[in-house]
């Protein structure tokens, strides 16, 4: 299917090449030349065509006269597009790219805090079932408590696959939702969704970070902004990192009472760890001679009973006599405590994400960030974006960088070329048009604002810049030969019009097959495409009119500096003198 689409492609760009342009035209057969031959159906379709871009043509001429004459009116109008165009940018969105179509989800699933391996798995079936349901879906796999070393009984993971994307209608970022309001059935669980991104892996595109010295103080400002990130409508599945709480039992040592009676926390410490932990008393060897560790702690019956571990024995000072009871100098309390610690750059850390659902990034980031900002973190605390945010915000400041050394390289290149400072920036005013057709064409083919749509962006600085450079140069080579500049520039567009529709039109054709996403693994990069095509539609049609425009005020200007400025001597008169 690759190759047919990219065949049909090289056909159409060569029959608009050899049509519109004679010198290729020149190396085809002319059935005009000889009258007496009879004209097939491909000429009758091409002198049509031929035609049709002739009548373009004078349209477009007579169309360039009215902007010279109506110079300020045809500068409002595309400053008026230009500035329209920002507008579109709240309806295209942003991300940092768009998501990949591997047919695949995950879902996380938790139990309430406490629960059995038998009562989770009981919970996964009824997934399960319900997965099963959708006519995309072609398997599961779940697996409790295997994702990492933090997760138990209480934590699940079901990997869904689905079906080849020709057999569905729906992309797994459409499912989130569909699977989210079918889970909400089953009780006693709570669903995670999360859905391949720009990279390809599993990942939540919203990710915050609380870091600082101590949990007492950051978690109930990530509470809080959980509680503000679920207000805002489009984000799901709002977690923090200290929501998945594993239960404990608590050692509160009463300090003034164990001084007292000669017990240190040292002394404590080392009364539970062989019985909690376990020790190491020796080793067996197995008839295969292999080689096992023998470890002795208590059973886990009396390792989850308070009331057991309050009579462990604890060893007093030396000048003490006899044993103590544990819970003689220590309170032994069942307490929830967190399943993992985190750290930031040495700083304890609580990570709060969220999925989106139905927006893009962009939509909600202002929200996002409003949030944030409402978080009082004291001196010593901070908090920091990461996922998407952040590769949002690294990409859009690399494409900046470049977007200017492309500007800055493009002017260098046309001041030396035209020898002059002012015309190139009657034909850079062309990179600015471009922006217009590229939000229209984000808008038109469903795509965002992302890497792939900035690279399409910064490739058009080269693009768009020929056809002025046709226009200007000729306009140029017609003064040189004695005409006024109206009549310059008129001719000039008349003259260079199929040459620039021809290179337009080849390049628009040659992204067509990518923009529609006609073979696998081009969805990616389908929002390039739009940028291109859209960017080089607005900019030539903008370029042919725009740009005699301005080059007529830029000719003023020139003059006007001319008269100010001091000329530099004539070399030959100075070498005469001397």
């Amino acid at each position: 299917q690759f190759g047919v689409t990219v065949s049909v492609a090289v056909l159409i760009s060569l029959f608009v090449a050899f049509t519109l342009d004679p010198m290729l035209s020149s190396v085809w057969y002319d059935p005009s030349a000889d009258p007496t031959r009879r004209k097939g159906w491909l000429w009758r379709l091409i002198n049509l065509f031929d035609l049709f871009v002739e009548a373009v043509a004078r349209g477009y001429t007579a169309l360039l006269r009215g902007c010279l004459k109506w110079r300020k009116t045809t500068l409002v109008l595309a400053l008026g597009a230009f500035g329209g165009s920002f507008a579109l940018f709240p309806l295209v969105g942003a991300e940092f790219a768009p998501n990949v179509d591997n047919s695949e989800f995950e879902l996380t699933i938790e139990t309430p805090v406490g629960s059995s391996l038998d009562y989770t798995a009981s919970k996964i079936r009824q997934v399960d079932a319900v997965l099963r349901r959708f006519p995309e879906v072609a398997r599961t796999y779940a697996t409790v408590g295997a994702g990492s070393a933090t997760q138990g009984a209480t934590t699940a993971s079901v990997a869904v696959s689905m079906v080849p994307p020709e057999d569905r209608s729906r992309a797994p970022g459409d499912m989130a939702e569909p699977v989210r309001a079918a889970l909400a059935a089953i009780p006693g669980i709570t669903v995670n969704v999360g859905i391949a991104g720009g990279t390809g892996q599993v990942a939540a595109p919203v990710d915050i970070s609380l870091s600082g010295a101590s949990f007492t103080i950051l978690q109930p400002q990530a509470d809080e902004l959980v509680r503000r990130l679920q207000t805002i409508e489009g984000l799901a599945d709002v977690t923090s990192s200290l929501d998945i709480a594993q239960p404990i039992l608590g050692v509160r040592v009463n300090r003034d009472l164990a001084s007292d009676l000669g017990v240190t926390l040292g002394q404590v410490g080392d009364a539970l760890a062989p019985m909690l932990g376990g020790e190491t008393v020796g080793d067996w060897t197995d008839p295969l001679g292999r080689t096992y560790d023998i470890n002795v702690r208590l059973p886990e019956a009396i390792r989850n009973d308070a009331e057991m571990l309050g009579a462990l024995p604890v060893a007093p000072a030396p000048s003490r006599q006899g044993m103590l009871r544990l819970d003689q100098v220590a309170q032994i309390v069942p307490s929830l405590g967190a399943s993992r610690i985190d750290r930031l750059n040495g700083q304890r850390t609580i990570n709060v994400s969220a999925n989106l659902s139905g927006v893009n990034l962009g939509q909600v980031l202002p929200q996002i960030e409003a949030a944030m900002a409402e978080v009082q973190l004291p001196p010593g605390y901070e908090v920091s974006t990461g996922g998407d945010q952040e590769q949002l915000a690294e990409s859009g400041a690399s494409a900046a960088s470049a977007l200017l050394l492309a500007v800055i390289f493009i002017y260098l290149v046309l001041a030396s070329q035209f020898g002059s400072f002012l015309q190139p920036v009657a034909i850079m005013v062309s990179l600015p048009l471009s922006l217009i057709g590229v939000m229209v064409g984000l808008l038109a083919g469903g795509s965002t604002l992302n890497i792939f749509s900035m690279i399409g962006f910064i490739m058009l600085m080269g693009l768009v810049v020929k056809n002025a450079i046709l226009l200007v140069d000729n306009a140029n080579q017609r003064r040189r030969e004695g005409m006024n500049l109206y009549d310059a520039l008129v001719v000039a567009g008349h003259t260079r019009f199929r040459p620039i529709i021809m290179t337009t039109l080849a390049m628009i054709f040659g992204m067509m097959p990518l923009a529609l996403n006609l073979h696998e693994g081009s969805g990616q990069n389908a929002p390039m495409a739009h940028a291109v095509i859209g960017g080089l539609i607005s900019s030539t049609i903008l370029t042919l009119v725009v740009v005699p425009v301005v080059l007529t005020y830029i000719d003023g200007l020139g003059r006007l500096v001319s008269r100010i400025l001091p000329r530099a001597p004539d070399r030959a008169h100075g070498a005469a003198a001397e």
